[in-house]
């Protein structure tokens, strides 16, 4: 798992230099108080980055925790049912009085 990790790790480094490269452009983006130069390549490829950190963020904020704080909830009864007192010893015979 590791190795395939590494691999897609790599895929996407080479297509962010391939993006980067191919559009050496120079644009201004003006933000209103500040203006930065950059290449096409570098605002497409933040700009990705960007959305899918948003999008991710988004959607461990909607459903991930959400549905975590359900699963403990639901955790915690049964744990506390694991927890609970032995089964009581086997009662004992009568007393004879000798």
């Amino acid at each position: 798992m590791t190795i395939l990790r590494l691999l897609l790790l790599a895929a996407f480094l080479a297509a962010g230099l391939v993006v980067g490269s191919l559009n050496p452009q120079r644009i201004v983006l003006d933000f209103g108080i500040v203006e930065v130069v950059t290449t096409t390549g570098i605002a497409v490829m933040v700009s990705l980055l960007a959305g899918v950190l948003l999008g991710g963020g988004i959607v461990m904020a909607t459903t991930v925790l959400p549905l975590q704080a359900r699963l403990r909830r639901a955790s915690r009864p049964a744990a506390d049912a694991t927890t609970a007192p032995a089964a009581p010893e086997s009662p004992r015979p009568p007393y004879q009085g000798t």
